[in-house]
């Protein structure tokens, strides 16, 4: 009964006692080092905690105290304007992605491959390296001649292309079997019937990819607002938790508070595209 089995990597698991508890005990210490972080996140921002040194995953104390310094401080405005960002931002980073995406896996042009190894080169620059031309093109866009910054809009537009995203999107819609619209056109669909109704319903699994990914990384945007954002009117929940901090008379525990109500939307929205995601992450798996 005690007989070692073998695991899915070929390696052989002992159900012998010894065996056992020392699962056990790898399995809680993977527990602590991941969900001790966010036990004393949710415990600090409903405790009343004046030195951030002293940090407990163990309640004394409930209270909303924090929250509602928080909000007097103007939280909730930031994070009104993190869900405007991120809202509109990822409205238009799936529509750029999902029309760059069907033009690379779909049509043949002249500099096609040119265009793949910029869309590439995104995603290997650091954001320092280009937060400077990234600001001078915000200061004057070209050709309409606005000057974005200290806007919203400003943080909205510099989002509509991600590489990853087009990326995704392209590599989904290169499986799609032609077959499907070779025939399409035989009936007579055109290339925005054939996209909207046989590439983009195919891609589902990609959409949820990108959604997911897409809202992280624009909510988790830090850099683009400190550029953009030339009053606190502006800010950001992730841009706002740094003045948070340097605030002498904002203790520890308001600051957990406005990091939790910045940690929860990620979370949500996970849990609520989870199945989408998975199913989005093992289909390129298997087409890989």
């Amino acid at each position: 009964m005690n007989a070692p089995t073998e695991t899915a990597l070929g390696l052989t698991e002992s159900r012998s006692p010894g065996g056992r508890i020392l699962k056990a005990v790898t399995y809680l210490l993977v527990l602590i080092v991941f969900a001790g972080p966010l036990m004393a996140l949710l415990v600090s921002a409903f405790g009343h905690v004046k030195d951030p040194t002293q940090l407990s995953i163990i309640p004394s104390g409930a209270t909303l105290d924090n929250f509602r310094i928080a909000f007097d401080q103007g939280v909730l405005a930031y994070l009104l304007n993190s869900f405007f960002v991120v809202g509109f931002g990822l409205l238009l980073q799936v529509a750029v992605s999902v029309l760059a995406g069907y033009a690379l896996a779909r049509k043949v042009f002249p500099g096609m491959t040119l265009v793949l190894v910029a869309v590439l080169a995104t995603l290997m620059l650091p954001e320092e390296i280009l937060a400077l031309p990234l600001s001078l093109i915000l200061a004057d866009l070209p050709v309409v001649h606005f000057n974005l910054i200290g806007t919203l809009a400003g943080m909205i537009v510099p989002l509509g292309a991600w590489g990853f995203s087009i990326l995704v999107m392209t590599e989904f819609m290169k499986d799609v079997p032609r077959e499907l619209e070779e025939a399409a056109r035989i009936d007579g669909a055109g290339d925005l019937r054939i996209f909207a109704q046989i590439i983009l319903p195919m891609c589902k699994p990609a959409l949820g990819v990108i959604g997911v990914f897409g809202f992280t990384m624009i909510w988790d945007q830090y850099l683009l607002p400190l550029l953009v954002s030339t009053d606190s009117s502006s800010y950001t929940l992730p841009l706002a938790l740094r003045t948070l901090r340097i605030d002498p008379a904002v203790t520890p525990g308001v600051v957990m508070a406005a990091s939790l109500l910045a940690l929860l939307p990620s979370v949500i929205v996970f849990l609520f595209f989870q199945r989408s995601f998975v199913h989005g992450l093992s289909s390129g798996a298997l087409k890989g």
